[in-house]
């Protein structure tokens, strides 16, 4: 396999002039984006940065951070995105963990360092046209930093390789039978280096475009997807519901829609095929595999409940408590290792560990602990019930909130839907969720749909509805403090001088 900096070099000396990047401010063909990239390596290599260094990036989707990635593979140093979203305390936390020789400094980063680099200082570097010294780069090496968003709330920072950052966009594009008319569209933030993974990387080792959005309102993906001819798109579910209450919008260029960040129900995926035609394609991914696990195959088939097959370069299975390999389609914790049979055998490696006081702590051997409860088939279709560590432990009995999402997430009205614990005294825990939608619910409908559905015990007992839930960049809903959220939205509803409270409806059950 080549390592980042070769990637470029068949498209070079085949198609040169056909486009490889496009962004709300142009059009870069392999050419440009290979000039461009010299020229990041250059900056880069004035600042100081050496192999081994970290660079982190807080900008916009657009040209510019996929140059800057590309230059800091050239020179083996190591890339961290930091979230534009982030709150100032929060990418300063994750400044602290990489500690980064620099930071690319965007308009929404708000790091008070001196390593920032300045938009106005970084584009004076790149007009330098400067080269960076040749450098003997290892494929093997620490290469990208991916933070975690965990159960915690404190993110982990993740520490791949070059081969397993090329490795998932070199057996997707051979899988799927991708090639030079690939356009991919991805609205995620490329700071989140599973995006770069499954964009620049992706598209430049089978010839395609990557198309780099900077919407992700329904109104922007629909004028991105319709204007740019865009043939793969990967959204969140809550775009994905959307888009499919949207059935007069052009979505006529696309050849598959991806679900990725969340579950997506299969209500959702059934209701998106009767307005545009295309079944979503459901993904199970890791930020420290990296990215897809597993997926549907390329057309219509799918599974109820499932998160697609095991990509061919891994091996997942469930494990019980013990750690011992449970048969095919039982319940377990999944566990992911290297595939040692087929056409992938032998080529996956496992994450080299976790970035800590300016090292890497490497990774303990073994297949590898997802965390997630499923099941794998004697087929390979894979089967989320839910995270481990959010197991609902209600009366000795265990409670699977995504289980409980999937039956809420069936009514036509709700956007998304939380479950999480609330202590109690006697049972231990009690079953609470939180849900958002446009509209007012109906909590007597929805707490009956789940009685046909569940058992006694699982079925929510208090109920909320908020005008937004709070998610991550990649759309999961931010587990961490959810209960005090909630607490929030109905004071304020109260200060408000409601006569009654929308967000809060308590159902007593034995």
């Amino acid at each position: 396999m080549r390592t980042i900096d070769k990637i470029l070099d068949t498209a070079l000396a085949e198609r040169p002039d056909a486009p490889a990047i496009e962004a709300v401010s142009g059009i870069w063909s392999y050419a440009e984006l290979d000039d461009q990239a010299r020229r990041a390596a250059g900056a880069l290599w004035s600042l100081g940065v050496r192999p081994g260094d970290r660079v982190a990036a807080c900008l916009p989707n657009d040209l510019g951070i996929v140059a800057a990635f590309h230059g800091t593979q050239r020179i083996g140093a190591i890339w961290a995105g930091i979230g534009e979203a982030l709150a100032a305390g929060e990418q300063e936390q994750v400044r602290e963990l990489c500690d980064p020789k620099v930071v690319l400094a965007g308009p929404k980063c708000q790091i008070d360092s001196a390593s920032a680099v300045d938009p106005e200082r970084w584009a004076d570097l790149l007009a330098r046209d400067e080269s960076a010294p040749l450098v003997d780069v290892d494929i093997d090496a620490p290469a990208g930093i991916a933070f975690t968003s965990g159960t915690s709330g404190t993110p982990k920072a993740v520490v791949h390789s070059q081969r397993n950052l090329l490795l998932p966009g070199a057996v997707l594009g051979a899988t799927r039978g991708w090639g030079p008319d690939l356009r991919k569209g991805d609205s995620f933030p490329l700071t989140i280096l599973n995006l770069m993974v499954l964009s620049t990387l992706l598209t430049a080792q089978v010839g395609g475009c990557s198309v780099i959005m900077n919407r992700r309102d329904v109104d922007g993906v629909t004028e991105w997807i319709s204007t740019r001819k865009i043939t793969v798109w990967n959204g969140a579910p809550a775009q994905l519901y959307d888009l499919a209450r949207r059935s007069n919008v052009d979505l006529s260029s696309l050849r598959e829609v991806w679900s990725g960040g969340a579950d997506t129900s299969d209500a959702l995926r059934d209701e998106f095929a009767r307005a545009h035609g295309l079944v979503p394609r459901a993904t199970y991914g890791l930020t420290e595999a990296p990215t897809v696990v597993s997926i549907d195959p390329p057309g219509r088939d799918w599974r109820a409940g499932s998160s697609g097959r095991v990509q061919p370069q891994y091996d997942v299975a469930a494990y019980d408590d013990d750690g011992k390999r449970l048969p095919a389609g039982e319940l377990g914790e999944l566990r992911l290792t290297g595939a040692t049979d087929g056409p992938w055998a032998d080529e996956w490696r496992p994450l080299l560990g976790y970035w800590e006081n300016g090292a890497v702590r490497q990774w303990e051997s073994g297949p590898f602990a997802t965390g997630d409860v499923g099941t794998v088939d004697a087929e390979g279709w894979l089967t989320v019930l839910d995270r481990k560590k959010l197991v609902i432990i209600r009366g000795g009995a265990n409670v699977y909130p995504l289980e409980v999402e999937r039956v809420i997430a069936a009514h036509p009205d709700v956007t998304r839907a939380a479950v999480y614990p609330v202590a109690d005294d006697r049972l231990g825990q009690r079953v609470a969720v939180a849900l958002e939608s446009p509209v007012p619910l109906d909590i007597a409908a929805l707490d009956d749909l789940c009685r046909r559905e569940l058992s006694p015990y699982k079925v929510p007992e208090i109920w909320a509805q908020v005008a937004e839930l709070p998610v991550n960049a990649m759309g999961k809903v931010q587990r961490p403090g959810l209960a005090e959220y909630v607490d929030a939205q109905r004071i304020a509803d109260i200060e408000q001088g409601a006569e009654r409270s929308p967000t809060m409806m308590l159902r007593g059950t034995t």
